[in-house]
């Protein structure tokens, strides 16, 4: 065996140096990619699905506006009460009242929004669309 010393032996370079979080991350291409990737399949997804959506909005604002009309005017109860009426998933749709005119509308948030007049003895009927 040789003599022994105090003298660290010279470091010899190696052939990589280490990467750094920042030069990994980059090698890989980071998460950016991937955000953008969802972003374009969520915006295809609802240009894709918009119509069905609009749909449904306009079906459950004018199920809303005429149950909603029948329930406050011929069997005389508030509104807040009639909305204990909705089926289940009808959450987003809101109930207001004109006390003039006798009329209900059932809207979805910048999606569809109805109307139902109550009649008399025919009940309330959904106002003609524009």
């Amino acid at each position: 065996m040789g003599p022994v010393s105090n003298i660290n032996p010279p470091e010899t370079p190696s052939a990589e140096p280490t990467p750094t979080p920042a030069t990994r991350s980059r090698a890989r291409g980071g998460c950016l990619p991937w955000v953008v990737i969802l972003a374009l399949l969520m915006t295809g997804f609802l240009i894709w699905k918009f119509p069905s959506f609009k749909a449904q909005a306009e079906l459950g604002s004018a199920y809303a506006a005429r149950v909603g009309c029948s329930c406050r005017y011929v069997q005389g109860r508030s509104l807040d009460s009639c909305q204990s009426d909705f089926e289940p998933g009808m959450e987003l749709v809101s109930l207001a009242e004109d006390p003039a005119t006798r009329t209900v509308t059932g809207s979805v948030p910048l999606l569809a929004s109805r109307s139902a007049r109550y009649a008399g003895a025919s009940g309330c009927l959904l106002t003609p669309e524009d």
